[in-house]
C-alpha cells in the first residue's frame, strides 16, 4: 500500500480539462467566423489555403500540435529556461526594428519568405516568464526600490521595443503585469495614481486645463479643511505636492497627445469622446462594426448569412472586428455565449492560480489571466465603440498565427504548470 505522504507520478501530474475544453470551443468559434467574415463562393472550400480560413486551419494545426508538447514537457524547463526565452524574444524585438516590414503602420512583422511572424506577441508571455522567475526568487521583497526598478524594466523594456515598432495596442498590454503585482503585494496606491491619471488625461482633453486645475484645487482644500482630521506640517506639504504634479501632468498632455500618439489615434479618441464626428473616415469601422451587430437581433442571420459581413462593409472583420460577425449570423446570443465562455475561462485560470503552491505558477497564471482580460475586454470594447481602436485581437479567435501561437503557449504553459501544482518549483 501507498504511503499517505508519497503520491504516484499518475496522481501529481493531472491536466485540468476545463481550460483545455474552453481553449477548444473559443478556437473553433473563431474558425467558423474566420470563415464566415472571409467567405466567398469561388473559394467555399474548407481546404483552400489560398484563404484566410485555409490559412488558419494551418495555424490552428501548428498550435495544437505545441498546446501537445508543451503538455510534455517538464515544468521545470519553461522555469529555469524563463531569462533565456525572455533574452531571444528582446532580440527578435531588436531585430525587428532593423528588418521588419511595415503593416497597416507598424514595423512589426518579421519575413522569412511566405512566413511571417510577428515577436510582439510572443513577448507577452516571454516577460511573464521571466517576471514569475524573478518573484519567485526567495528574497525578493516588492517593498523595495530595487525590486520595483528590477520588475518596472523587465516589463517596460519590450513594451518599449514594441512602442518603437508603433505597436501602441500591443506596448499596452503590458499594463495588464500590474494586476498580478497586485496580487503579490504591490501598493494598492500605484492603481490610484493610474486611474488618476487616465481621468486626467481623459478631463484635460474634454475641459480648459485651467478649469481643471482649479477644480483639482478645491478637491484638495476639501481634502485638507473638511475630510481630514488631523492636519500637520507635513500633510500640508504632501497636499501641496500633490496639487502641482497633478497640475503639471494636466499641462503636458497637450504635448503627450499631439507628440506621441500616431494622427489615427489621436482622432479615434477624439471620435470616442465625442469631440469629432468621423463616420467616413475614423469612425467608420466602428460605426459600421456596430450596424453589423445590431442587424444580427436576439439570434442572428444565420451561418454565413451575415450581409453587412459578405459586402465586406467592415474593414479587419477577420481579425480585430470579428465580434462583429458573431453579433451579425449568431446575434445577441451568440455574443453572450462567446463572452461567457471567456469569462468561464478567465474565472477558472484564477481559481487555477490561487491553488498553486509555488510563487511562480501562481505570479505567471495571473499574468495569463490578466492578458488575456486585457486583450478580451478592449477588443470587445473597440467593437462596440466603448474603448478607442488600438489594434489588438481577440485571443484565439481572430486570424492569425502568431497570435494562435503565442497565446496557446501562454496557456499552454501554465496549464502544465497546474499539473504539477504539488511541486514547489
Amino acid at each position: 500500500m501507498m504511503p499517505a505522504n508519497r503520491m504516484s507520478a499518475a496522481e501529481k501530474k493531472r491536466y485540468d480539462w476545463v481550460p483545455i475544453m474552453l481553449y477548444l470551443v473559443i478556437v473553433l468559434f473563431g474558425w467558423l467566423n474566420i470563415y464566415a467574415a472571409c467567405y466567398d463562393e469561388t473559394h467555399a472550400q474548407v481546404f483552400d489555403f489560398s484563404r484566410q480560413h485555409g490559412k488558419q486551419l494551418l495555424w490552428m494545426g501548428v498550435a495544437f500540435l505545441i498546446a501537445v508538447c508543451v503538455l510534455l514537457i517538464h515544468p521545470r524547463v519553461f522555469s529555469n529556461g524563463s531569462y533565456i526565452i525572455y533574452g531571444v524574444v528582446l532580440i527578435l524585438l531588436v531585430a525587428t526594428l532593423f528588418i521588419g516590414t511595415v503593416t497597416n503602420g507598424g514595423q512589426s512583422w518579421i519575413d522569412f519568405g511566405a512566413f511571417k511572424f510577428q515577436p510582439s506577441e510572443f513577448a507577452k508571455f516571454a516577460t511573464a516568464l521571466a517576471v514569475a522567475k524573478y518573484i519567485s526568487a526567495i528574497d525578493i521583497d516588492l517593498t523595495l526600490p530595487r525590486t520595483r526598478l528590477t520588475l518596472a524594466l523587465l516589463v517596460l523594456v519590450p513594451a518599449g521595443l514594441v512602442l518603437l515598432q508603433h505597436d501602441t495596442g500591443s506596448a499596452l498590454v503590458f499594463l495588464a503585469f500590474l494586476l498580478p503585482f497586485f496580487r503579490e503585494g504591490l501598493s494598492h496606491y500605484i492603481l490610484l495614481v493610474g486611474v488618476l491619471a487616465i481621468a486626467l488625461f481623459v478631463s484635460a482633453l474634454l475641459i480648459n486645463k485651467f478649469l481643471l486645475m482649479g477644480i483639482l484645487f478645491v478637491i484638495c482644500l476639501l481634502y485638507l479643511f473638511v475630510w481630514l482630521s488631523k492636519r500637520t506640517a507635513r500633510t500640508y506639504w504632501r497636499t501641496a505636492g500633490f496639487f502641482v504634479l497633478c497640475c503639471l501632468f494636466t499641462l503636458s498632455v497637450d504635448f503627450t497627445f499631439e507628440h506621441v500618439l500616431e494622427t489615427h489615434q489621436r482622432n479615434r479618441i477624439y471620435v470616442l469622446l465625442g469631440k469629432v464626428e468621423d463616420p467616413r473616415g475614423v469612425g467608420y469601422n466602428v460605426d459600421q462594426a456596430k450596424i453589423a451587430i445590431g442587424s444580427g437581433g436576439l439570434i442572428g442571420k444565420g451561418f454565413l448569412n451575415g450581409t453587412i459581413t459578405k459586402a465586406d462593409f467592415v474593414p479587419e472583420q477577420e481579425t480585430d472586428f470579428i465580434f462583429c460577425t458573431v453579433g451579425e449570423e449568431w446575434g445577441f446570443v451568440g455574443g453572450v455565449l462567446l463572452i461567457a465562455a471567456y469569462v468561464g475561462l478567465l474565472v477558472y485560470l484564477v481559481t487555477m492560480a490561487e491553488r498553486q503552491r509555488s510563487v511562480f505558477a501562481r505570479f505567471y497564471g495571473y499574468s495569463v489571466a490578466s492578458i488575456l482580460f486585457f486583450h478580451f475586454a478592449i477588443n470587445v470594447g473597440m467593437v462596440l465603440g466603448l474603448v478607442p481602436v488600438i489594434g489588438i485581437p481577440l485571443p484565439y479567435f481572430s486570424y492569425g498565427g502568431s497570435s494562435l501561437i503565442a497565446f496557446t503557449l501562454l496557456l499552454f504553459i501554465f496549464i502544465r504548470q497546474d499539473a504539477d501544482k504539488n511541486a514547489l518549483i
